[in-house]
């Protein structure tokens, strides 16, 4: 991939016309910032849970993530485009060559204006979280449903999530997890499942398992005219097939992790209220939801220390980050 990561960070390797192209890499793909637009290339990479293996995969997994990401910003996700290598070069600005990658071609945000700056600088006030909970409370009403999707709402079905967690959580106990803590959340979210098993069969009846964002925290979230909402999961159903409730409360312990608890209840009054949920244990849902959204950042972040690419600074910097998601997901709890 770094022949690829070098040609496609050529101006002239792109189909607009650009000054400066910018790399961007996480542990899933690649992202080519140009002037006006954004182009993201996928890794080949297995994880399991992900999986980006064969060049067909990825493909199917691009235009799925143009079809998905459409539901909440149309105007913004362009489209799928070849890269090509004609031997020595990789481009996507002429059709010389086989197709070697496949890249998603968005139009190019501006980054001031995603929530979680806006929110950096104070200046996320009331009426754009009334409006954030609009956007998606009318997102959830209209998200797709069916008996296969209600079936992830079943609680022997999203156990098998935060299982999942634990397990790979296990090694980081004493690194970037205590393991008194790790074994308070665990036996505290097993016994949710028992004490409030009618809950998730409620939640099913009344039809709120829906075809959800699965990653909406405020990095993903543009305070411009249409409020975009971009990067949805697209690679794993289980991960995007949930209760609405799951949805939100990531957002919601998105803004309590940067300290915004009064933000987080504006939001979440005016969700409640336009989404109209209402009846005994939505309260202890949302805290189910926000204790597994804050385990699996800690997850996510613990996995950086397993990157052989990565110095140790940035290793600190992942520890720091991974213990304080699990200090807010046990804070909920006690």
């Amino acid at each position: 991939m770094d022949t690829l990561i070098q040609d496609l960070s050529k101006p002239e390797a792109l189909p607009d016309e650009t000054e400066r192209v910018t790399v961007i890499q996480t542990h899933i793909s690649i992202v080519f910032v140009a002037d006006h637009f954004v182009y993201k290339v996928k890794k080949p990479v297995n994880f399991g849970f992900l999986d980006f293996s064969t060049l067909e995969k990825r493909e199917y997994y691009c235009h799925q993530e143009v079809i998905l990401n459409r539901r909440l910003a149309e105007d913004l996700y362009l489209g799928v485009l070849p890269v090509r290598f004609d031997g020595k070069h990789y481009t996507l600005s002429h059709r010389r060559g086989h197709i070697a990658e496949y890249a998603v071609k968005m139009k190019r945000i501006p980054e001031d204006r995603l929530m979680d700056q806006v929110f950096e600088r104070g200046e996320l006030d009331e009426q754009s979280l009334v409006d954030i909970a609009g956007v998606l409370a009318r997102f959830h009403a209209t998200a797709e449903n069916s008996p296969e999707i209600a079936e992830y709402g079943r609680p022997d079905r999203f156990k098998v999530n935060t299982d999942e967690n634990f397990e790979q959580v296990d090694k980081y106990q004493g690194i970037t997890i205590q393991q008194e803590k790790f074994t308070a959340l665990k036996k505290w979210t097993e016994a949710f499942y028992s004490r409030f098993h009618s809950l998730f069969d409620d939640r099913i009846s009344r039809g709120r398992i829906r075809d959800c964002h699965g990653d909406l925290h405020m990095e993903h979230i543009c305070l411009i005219p249409g409020l975009p909402i971009i990067d949805c999961i697209e690679f794993n159903e289980r991960f995007r097939y949930s209760d609405t409730i799951a949805d939100i409360a990531f957002l919601l312990m998105d803004l309590e992790y940067h300290e915004g608890y009064g933000e987080a209840r504006t939001l979440w009054n005016s969700y409640k209220t336009l989404a109209k949920e209402e009846g005994e244990g939505i309260d202890d849902l949302v805290i189910f939801y926000k204790v597994y959204r804050a385990f699996v950042r800690g997850k996510v972040n613990s996995f950086q220390l397993d990157d052989m690419s990565i110095g140790e600074e940035e290793k600190e910097k992942a520890i720091e980050t991974a213990s304080r998601y699990f200090e807010l997901a046990y804070s909920y709890i006690i």
